[in-house]
């Protein structure tokens, strides 16, 4: 299954229970369907670039957040779709990682310990 990270810049309020829902309604939407949540990450509230409409409403700040996800490539258009329905979203999109998490994820330990064979000086 390929792996993707979805970006949502989702309608302000200050209940974040409508945020937190459609979190919920979106992570639920990929494990419904036999798809894996690799992650979700909230980047807060920030003013956007320039006023956004969006279902008849024209909004000037909004939630972002992220989710990474394993989904089958039918799957990942129906996420699109019902996320652009939904009237708390101002702006989605999806991006494709890699074919698989191995393709993405980094190969080599991250260490600050020089392997005794490596000369320091070059």
């Amino acid at each position: 299954m390929p792996f993707y990270q979805v970006l949502c810049i989702a309608a302000h309020n200050r209940e974040y229970r409508q945020i937190k829902g459609l979190v919920r309604l979106a992570a639920t939407h990929v494990l419904n369907n036999g798809g894996v949540v690799r992650g979700l990450q909230y980047w807060g509230t920030e003013v956007l670039p320039q006023r956004m409409n969006s279902h008849g409403a024209t909004h000037e700040r909004g939630d972002y957040w992220t989710m990474h996800f394993d989904a089958s490539p039918e799957k990942q258009k129906s996420l699109t779709k019902l996320l652009r329905r939904d009237p708390r979203v101002i702006r989605t999109t999806v991006l494709k990682m890699g074919d698989r998490i191995e393709d993405v994820a980094w190969r080599y330990p991250k260490t600050l310990v020089t392997p005794p064979d490596v000369p320091l000086t070059p």
